[in-house]
């Protein structure tokens, strides 16, 4: 499997760079094997920028970083069309925006208003962007990261539903224990020294991005079984219907996860599987990568706010609940 061993090697070049986040590294190579986006929420400072920079280090493709401001504009995204002018004609001509890369790194996508926000929607879901009536394709390799703080909620609008149903993940992002916080320390040190003058080391070729593609290619042949099959809708309906299992989750529950969630989830069970090694998907694939793919696609009731009740907390218990048949 000469793609899966391209793709841990790139797992293993951004590991070097991302110190004491492995889950989040190992999350960012699963959107992209699984074509789909991310949400990354955590505290400043945690690697969230870093990341997707290190990703597009690695990897032969167009990095486009966005910062997301209240007095951003849909058009600073997705582009505009101008008029150029030359030996007395004029015309409009698009001009391409930042959404036209390979990888978009969002940053802080939750402080912009909700008709920028909306401006991502199409590109996200359709692979497109559309402008003044004509519609432009994106590239094949297209992945949006999307970054957010928890703990800043002034000068912030929440995003709506309709597009945190498009991220495929929701990652959340810790603090390193302490050997790691050593290690980033030391990380850090050498780059000020390389920055003034230091030797550098020599960087390895960039990986040609039809890497991703094959493998995209071996995982669409990643079987899964009709009793996992079962268990993927199952978990699915528990968050729908939680009153069959548990009469206190239904009382935490307002909205289930859409249809969306039971396909993000066999996307990502099976990049899972891939990604360690096997050519089918069992149980306990799915429910390493459950939370990610259910968590932002809960909505919870009045009454789990008010307990601090959290989504996490909840899938912990429909996976407790529900068995494998």
């Amino acid at each position: 499997m000469a793609a899966r061993d391209d793709i841990l090697d790139l797992g293993k070049r951004i590991g070097q760079s991302i110190i004491g986040q492995d889950q989040m590294v190992e999350r960012l190579l699963l959107g992209l094997l699984a074509n789909g986006h991310l949400l990354v929420e955590g505290l400043p400072g945690l690697a969230k920028t870093r990341a997707i920079k290190s990703l597009a280090k690695n990897l032969d493709a167009e990095l486009s970083r966005v910062q997301f401001t209240p007095d951003l504009l849909p058009a600073d995204i997705t582009g505009s069309e101008i008029y150029f002018s030359e030996a007395g004609k004029g015309e409009f001509k698009f001009q391409q925006g930042p959404i036209f890369a390979n990888l978009i790194l969002a940053d802080e996508i939750n402080r912009a208003p909700a008709k920028v926000q909306s401006a991502l929607l199409e590109a996200m879901e359709e692979h497109q962007v559309t402008v003044g009536g004509k519609s432009y394709p994106l590239p094949d390799l297209f992945m949006v990261m999307a970054t957010q703080n928890p703990i800043e909620q002034e000068g912030t609008y929440p995003l709506p539903e309709a597009q945190l149903d498009r991220f495929l993940m929701h990652v959340e992002v810790g603090y390193p224990d302490e050997q790691s916080e050593a290690a980033i320390m030391r990380l850090n040190r050498d780059e000020e020294n390389e920055a003034h003058g230091g030797s550098r080391p020599s960087q390895p070729d960039k990986l040609d991005p039809q890497a991703v593609f094959d493998a995209r290619k071996e995982i669409g042949s990643v079987a899964v079984s009709d009793p996992v099959e079962k268990y993927m809708v199952d978990l699915v309906f528990a968050t729908r219907y939680p009153d069959r299992y548990d009469k206190e989750l239904a009382k935490l529950l307002q909205v289930g996860v859409s249809p969306r969630g039971v396909i993000g989830l066999d996307k990502v069970s099976r990049a899972y599987a891939w990604l360690k090694g096997r050519d089918y998907v069992t149980p306990d694939d799915v429910k390493a990568i459950v939370h990610g793919v259910f968590r932002h696609r809960l909505i919870l009731s009045y009454e789990a706010h008010a307990s601090n009740t959290t989504p996490d907390q909840v899938i912990d218990r429909i996976v407790q609940l529900v068995a494998v048949s």
